[in-house]
């Protein structure tokens, strides 16, 4: 059935890709975005890449009269609006906790007068702080935190109280929630913000937890975004990718691609009425090979990342995702392989010019002193 669709931050890298995988099945599409310079750069227009299927209403999420305007007349809603990254949310505390936190509210607050069929919303994997650990006698641990003492020393892994080394392994929608840093924790918020509202006003409501997502539309000029797409705008500029810690860190990595498809899944599901799920792959790749894999596609093989051995305040040392519940409930299998992906990201980054802004943004971390 045909449905009428807002995507909040529809104009953004996730959005837009979402925005055609609902079209490509027959649905109709408003996005609301307030184009921020910081993903979109300093002249405020449509993206060349937004479907032109699109109904856009620039506006801000953090405004009522915009967001009761972009209800109208709409079945369901995808809320992705919200600012991105750990180290940058760490010290803009007040913008990442309006943007992320009090949209939401607004969002919610305008629901509550104008209910929709479904609302999905965008959580995160960063909600979990560090990821599963198993010990040597396959014992789970859920309530892992690094030392500062051992980071300080360069013991970057995670540690049972006996001194031995912990195995990562896949993170379910159980754990414990451990919130490392204010992007975390407004993540959080507009997960259950959004339940919580969901359910008291019969709005059926579905939050997915996205890891790392890669693709094309990624903003390069903006070094808090994805990890994989600071390194790209780093290679773009001949400059070698700056790697914290040693490199071995995990992350588990999906395809924009994918992620567009989980969320029209949870939209069509009635039995993901209520629930969280991992958005992920499985997979699980150190940012050190994410480096030297990106740069090899791209044909800049011979640019080396440099590993500056510092911690960033906010960071975790490996969480992948545990695919069970999206497969069992939603369906969901990732189709989009790491290699293929990142072919296609290669060839996109062919046609960008990228701002390199990351030292910059380092220098503004470490004056902070949010490295360590």
């Amino acid at each position: 059935m045909q449905k009428k669709v807002l995507i909040t931050g529809g104009a953004g890298f996730i959005g837009s890709h979402l925005a055609d995988e609902l079209i490509e099945k027959g649905h109709q599409v408003r996005a609301l975005d307030n184009l921020s310079e910081q993903v979109h750069g300093p002249k405020v227009k449509r993206p060349e890449y937004l479907n032109k299927q699109v109904e856009l209403q620039i506006g801000d999420v953090r405004d009522r009269k915009a967001v009761d305007k972009a209800l109208q007349d709409i079945d369901a809603v995808f809320h992705l609006a919200a600012m991105v990254g750990v180290g940058q949310s760490m010290y803009q505390i007040k913008d990442y906790t309006e943007v992320n936190n009090v949209g939401t509210a607004v969002l919610m607050e305008a629901l509550m007068e104008k209910p929709v069929e479904k609302l999905v919303v965008a959580s995160s994997m960063s909600i979990y702080g560090e990821g599963l650990y198993l010990d040597s006698r396959g014992n789970q641990h859920v309530e892992c935190e690094r030392k500062l003492s051992d980071l300080k020393k360069g013991n970057w892994e995670m540690y049972d109280d006996n001194g031995e080394i912990l195995e990562p392994a896949p993170t379910s929608e159980t754990k414990k929630p451990n919130l490392s840093s204010v992007y975390a924790l407004s993540k959080y918020d507009q997960e259950r913000l959004s339940l919580i509202s969901g359910k008291a006003y019969n709005i059926p409501t579905t939050a997915l937890r996205f890891f790392n997502v890669y693709g094309t539309r990624q903003a390069l000029s903006n070094p808090y975004t994805g990890v994989l797409a600071i390194f790209a705008s780093r290679l773009l500029n001949n400059n070698p990718p700056l790697i914290f810690e040693d490199g071995k860190q995990k992350r588990d990595f999906i395809h924009v691609k994918d992620v567009a498809r989980a969320c029209r899944l949870a939209m069509e599901t009635p039995d993901a009425d209520g629930k969280v799920f991992n958005i992920g792959s499985g997979n699980r790749y150190t940012i050190e090979e994410i480096a030297h894999k990106l740069a090899e596609v791209m044909g800049k093989a011979h640019i080396k990342p440099e590993i500056t051995g510092k911690y960033r305040v906010g960071d975790i040392r490996h969480c992948s995702a545990d695919r069970a519940r999206a497969k069992e409930i939603l369906g969901f299998e990732p189709e989009v392989d790491f290699k293929e992906g990142l072919h296609e990201l290669a060839e996109w980054l062919k046609t960008q010019i990228a701002t390199d802004s990351v030292d910059k943004a380092s220098e503004e971390l470490s004056s902070r002193g949010l490295t360590v």
